[in-house]
């Protein structure tokens, strides 16, 4: 079985969804994989087809998103010589290429009707005819839709085949999003953090505090898989080697004093920040300013001071030892 297949997770209700999905994989019909953009559609995707009767068949993938719809028709069907400016010799397309094993058509609400079409009729009949051909092919491939929009809906409004719907809908798995599997937040970042920790090439991976695994379960990961990933990789890779606890996980990249509209950094008046010719004693003058910064952040996060330390683009210790420099009295974070 292709490793990429393994699926991190222990919550009962992610549970459910892997075992459901291993049941269905003997199931030898088109079927669907929705839900929210970072759930792991594409490893569930692949697990049907590895746990199935087809396993040892060809696996092939197209994102229909990533595609106009003459290339993508192109790309599903193949074309024949001289079917169009620039097919200067026959393309075998994706389903032949999955003759005899699964064919994932990720993001397939993108697909236009046309394709719809023919996609439909390869699989209720398995056949087919290139692009610029009058020969008819036979092809046995079964078919796995993914997409992460509400498909009955977009049926309703003509949007997308119903009848097409209704043949890929013998049976649907839908991820649930990382929210609400709260048990698995820390179990992921722990073994993302691990594996970067590996990557970097580092001697070991300190840990979490309490404070960094309250804030990554207290957020609510509308990317998902892929934007807990990235938050906990990005933080290994921003703090220098250390054998203390990691205490503040780096969840917006974008987040810094100087972000485009943000009115945490200097700005003109109302920075109050004296003109150079009117300074008197500059070490007084630069920690007041800092003082400024350091109580609006506070009063604007409502005196939380781990929000605040990463709207200003510092650490919580960076942040706690300004605060404790300046005598800032704060309300407890």
């Amino acid at each position: 079985m292709d490793t990429r297949v393994n699926i991190i997770g222990e919550d009962p209700i992610f549970l459910d969804v892997v075992e459901k999905t291993s049941r269905l994989a003997l199931i030898d019909k088109p079927c669907l994989v929705v839900g929210e953009r970072g759930t792991g559609k594409e490893l569930f995707t692949s697990r049907l087809h590895y746990l199935s009767k087809r396993w040892d068949g060809p696996l092939v993938k197209i994102n229909c998103a990533a595609l106009t719809d003459s290339l993508l028709e192109s790309e599903l069907f193949g074309h024949e010589r001289g079917a169009f400016t620039g097919a200067q010799k026959t393309h075998i397309g994706r389903f032949e290429r999955a003759d005899g094993g699964t064919l994932i058509l990720d993001e397939i609400a993108t697909a236009s009707q046309a394709v719809q079409e023919k996609v439909l009729r390869i699989i209720e009949y398995g056949e087919f005819e290139r692009v610029g051909g009058s020969e008819t092919l036979n092809v046995d491939v079964r078919v796995i839709g993914a997409a992460n929009v509400d498909l009955p809906a977009l049926a309703e409004k003509g949007e997308f085949r119903a009848d097409l719907l209704d043949r890929l809908a013998f049976d649907v798995i839908t991820l649930p999003p990382l929210r609400v599997r709260p048990k698995d937040i820390l179990t992921m970042a722990r073994h993302f953090a691990i594996e970067v920790t590996r990557e970097v090439e580092r001697d070991l991976f300190p840990g979490f505090t309490d404070q960094a695994q309250r804030q990554l379960l207290g957020y609510r990961w509308p990317g998902n898989i892929r934007e807990l990933r990235n938050a906990v990789e990005r933080t290994i890779c921003r703090l220098p080697p250390q054998d203390k606890a990691i205490d503040h996980i780096y969840i917006n990249p974008f987040d810094s004093p100087w972000r485009f509209g943000s009115d945490e950094a200097p700005k003109g008046e109302g920075a109050k920040l004296p003109k150079p010719d009117v300074v008197e004693d500059f070490a007084k003058t630069v920690s007041g300013f800092e003082m400024q910064l350091l109580t609006e952040a506070l009063e604007r996060h409502h005196f939380n001071q781990t929000d605040a330390a990463q709207a200003m683009g510092l650490s919580y210790h960076q942040f706690r030892r300004l605060l404790k420099k300046h005598g800032v009295l704060t309300r407890s974070a």
